[in-house]
């Protein structure tokens, strides 16, 4: 147990004093825990009264679940003082509990074992008294977990931004001189027009779990967007934070998650074009229901891309292939399928049987089509230049 026996990592030492200052007059071991029965502190004295399950609770930092245990837990945290409860097992002796509260705010439970002539009207005292003094510490060091947190979300959005001094952004988040940075976006699936975005439930939601499951992590939201800077951590374990974050947070998210992984970089002056490289990635599978809910640029490169292409003709039209133009025209006023059948032949790469069978029509009739749209509209499908500025812009329009 001497492994045990030293405060844990994020826990106020003053706790763990409290834990030994209550043992010392219930005679029992007893345990200081939050809301998801997790082992915030626990006593060490030497000739304290302690079962297994204790032990098992102190070793796995968090209370083992039972059948029976919910049920206990509502009523410690409803009741108004120190409740007795019945034992759970053969081997388990007897408890007393009580909840911690901030005025009408549950912030955790304390749980004694009691002595061999059980609890007296001393060891209640006590417990009453540990509660509220635990109530300050777990409130104090709440607080202080707040302002850290607040810290790296202002340090991170000015680097997404590109903004700040490095050293100061540095400090802000609590990185090293030259860290190893991965960053994480996360969105909704994109939701139909008259729906209200979920952002800000995702926003939340993400920060409760990022500080769980990473409690180095930096979190901001931007937009439609929770960033997520992981710092020390190769771009595999990112993949594998982010499915976790993207099940975790796909209900509480008001809906389902997508996620994109960055490549990794050694500068926090590589933000802004991480952050360009996620928001590529999210822009293309949150509006696709079909795929991945986690990806990278190296798995959707195809996609980004096309999308890339798409935006550069939306912006300057003169850049669109003329002959593609006037056939798409020709389709929309003569209900013709010209467009349709030279983009299913592109896509089989020359195959005149193949893009017969997806169009639906004999392969004479598509041969047909493929030659009067070179007469009719000066598309050159025997240059390769042509064919793949064709099937781009058609590929796009179709």
């Amino acid at each position: 147990m001497d492994d045990a026996q030293s405060p844990m990592e994020g826990t106020s030492e003053e706790l763990f004093a409290l834990a030994n200052a209550i043992a010392a007059v219930t005679g029992g071991s007893v345990a200081v825990e939050d809301l998801d029965r997790r082992v915030l502190a626990y006593s060490a004295l030497p000739d304290q009264r302690i079962d297994e399950l204790r032990r098992r609770g102190i070793l796995e930092r968090r209370v083992p679940d039972q059948a029976e245990q919910p049920a206990q837990y509502r009523e410690v945290l409803a009741a108004p003082g120190v409740m007795r409860l019945p034992t759970l097992a053969e081997d388990e002796l007897p408890r007393a509990a009580v909840a911690i509260r901030a005025g009408d705010l549950p912030l955790g439970t304390i749980w004694a074992i009691e002595g061999p002539d059980g609890l007296d009207p001393a060891g209640e005292r006590a417990m009453r008294d540990g509660a509220r003094l635990a109530a300050l510490h777990i409130l104090r060091r709440r607080s202080a977990q707040e302002l850290e947190l607040r810290a790296r979300e202002d340090g991170l959005r000015d680097a997404l931004h590109g903004g700040g001094r490095t050293a100061d952004l540095r400090y802000a988040l609590g990185l090293p001189e030259r860290p190893r940075l991965v960053l994480v976006g996360l969105t909704p699936l994109r939701l139909p027009a008259d729906e209200p975005p979920s952002v800000v439930r995702l926003a939340a939601a993400a920060a409760r779990h990022w500080a769980a499951v990473h409690g180095e992590a930096a979190v901001a939201a931007v937009g439609r967007t929770v960033y997520v800077l992981l710092a020390e951590v190769g771009p595999a374990a990112a993949r594998r934070l982010a499915e976790q974050a993207v099940a975790a947070l796909g209900p509480s998210g008001g809906g389902l998650v997508r996620a994109a992984v960055s490549r990794p970089a050694e500068d926090l002056e590589a933000v802004p074009a991480l952050r360009a490289e996620v928001d590529d990635v999210l822009r293309v599978i949150s509006a696709d229901p079909g795929c991945a809910a986690v990806a990278s640029l190296t798995d959707v490169h195809a996609r980004v891309l096309l999308a890339k292409v798409a935006d550069e003709l939306a912006r300057r039209p003169e850049l669109r292939h003329p002959a593609v133009e006037a056939m798409l025209a020709h389709d929309r006023e003569h209900r013709t399928e010209y467009a349709r059948s030279v983009a299913a032949w592109l896509d089989a790469v020359g195959s005149v049987a193949t893009a017969a069978e997806r169009v639906g029509v004999h392969p004479n009739t598509l041969k047909y089509r493929l030659r009067r749209a070179g007469q009719l509209f000066g598309l050159d499908l025997e240059h390769p230049d042509d064919r793949l500025s064709a099937w781009l812009q058609l590929r796009l329009a179709l």
